[in-house]
């Protein structure tokens, strides 16, 4: 079957990681996603590195599958044309630039394009938003982490403030916003009419806070640093065996009675009076904590996880990035998109988690080379050899 959203184009104006995800998702579900970019640089994120793949940046190949590149200068009023016609026939259109002003130099601004295309969904992706004291202001992963709170509460307790290593704040954005985009889409049917959508790294990182932020809401109770154990449930946490670190997560009463046989501590802390229940186990948690660290020292960690899988207990070793990407499980699930590649051969990127039985994901076209398919978008609109070789002799494209 065709893919769902394989009547859908997409203009993707944007850089970085947030805007990048969610044209990526949209293309992963079928859309005809069209990057454009500054001609000479692109999308910024080309030259973040290293690791560069000869001359790609892998950050650049991690969310940029299923686009075509084409390159436009926009301060050239062709390309503003050229732009605006493909607008036209867009159904989606994608751009993380705060300053209103500048879009509206650049006559992309969402009045402009909502009068060439009342059907257009418009997303803008900015660091706060266009509303609230904090509009306008230039927003990163890295201050959206921090504002949001969740790295106040991050790590052991005498740790700096400590931030998620990856940007967990640009890739929620970009997940929201490609969810927002499938809800417009829907509305459209209804009504036959498009909309903005107003997206924020503030905002998604703060969806972040979860249940943290409703027990602070509800009951007034703030969270603290922690580490690796659980607030409310024991054991939950990391343990160290003989040879490296594994997570073991006993949720219920029924699985405490079976951790406490695996671990063959019937006659133990299995009969004391403190730990007969999560709540006990929660007031003298250190002593606990301390009686089983001192037996799962005494195997190395694959042997407690054959143990406690076999009798259901959720566990799990640390892996590495490696142990991860190269698990079986990951290949079994289809986890590692590989495109082919003009210039790497392969590559690839952790693939799309959303398994359709009807509708798959399907890996169709490699992170494009800066400009790869100016000329052929630019046939697709009925330009002419000429047209475009004075553009390029102008710098338009």
């Amino acid at each position: 079957m065709e893919n769902v959203l394989s009547d859908i184009r997409a203009l993707d104006l944007t850089q970085a990681m947030a805007g990048p995800i969610c044209g990526m998702l949209l293309g992963d579900f079928g859309a005809d996603v069209i990057k454009i970019e500054r001609p000479g640089t692109g999308d910024q994120s080309r030259g973040w590195g290293p690791p560069f793949v000869q001359s790609e940046s892998a950050y650049f190949l991690s969310a940029n599958r299923n686009k075509r590149s084409l390159t436009l200068n926009l301060d050239k009023p062709e390309a503003i044309e050229i732009l605006h016609e493909l607008a036209r026939g867009a159904d989606v259109f994608l751009v993380n630039q705060p300053s209103l002003a500048s879009l509206q130099k650049r006559k992309h601004d969402y009045e402009t394009l909502r009068a060439i295309n009342p059907r257009l969904i418009y997303v803008s992706i900015t660091g706060y938003g266009f509303t609230g004291p904090k509009a306008g202001l230039a927003g990163y992963d890295l201050v959206a982490q921090g504002e949001a709170g969740l790295m106040s509460f991050t790590g052991n307790h005498d740790w700096e403030p400590m931030r998620y290593p990856v940007p967990i704040a640009d890739i929620t954005t970009g997940i929201y916003a490609a969810l927002g985009v499938l809800v417009a889409l829907r509305a459209r049917e209804q009504n036959g009419a498009g909309q903005f959508l107003d997206m924020a790294l503030f905002d998604s990182q703060l969806t972040w806070l979860n249940h943290i932020g409703s027990n602070y809401l509800n009951a007034n109770v703030e969270p603290q640093k922690i580490g690796n154990t659980h607030a409310s449930i024991v054991p939950y946490q990391v343990f160290r065996a003989r040879d490296k670190y594994l997570i073991i997560a006993v949720g219920s009463e029924a699985l405490w009675k079976k951790f406490v046989r695996v671990l063959n501590a019937q006659d133990t802390f299995g009969a004391d009076e403190r730990f007969q229940s999560n709540r006990s186990r929660n007031q003298h948690r250190a002593e606990l904590i301390e009686n089983i660290q001192r037996i799962l020292e005494t195997e190395i960690a694959a042997y407690w996880v054959e143990k406690l899988r076999a009798e259901e207990i959720p566990c799990g070793p640390i892996n590495t990035a490696a142990d991860a990407l190269n698990d079986a499980q990951t290949r079994a699930r289809g986890m590692i998109a590989e495109i082919e590649h003009p210039l790497l051969g392969v590559a690839k990127s952790v693939g799309n988690p959303i398994h359709l039985s009807a509708t798959p994901i399907t890996y169709r076209r490699h992170p494009p080379l800066l400009g790869e398919h100016t000329e052929q978008i630019l046939r697709e609109l009925g330009k002419s050899n000429a047209e475009i070789g004075d553009w390029r002799l102008h710098q338009v494209i």
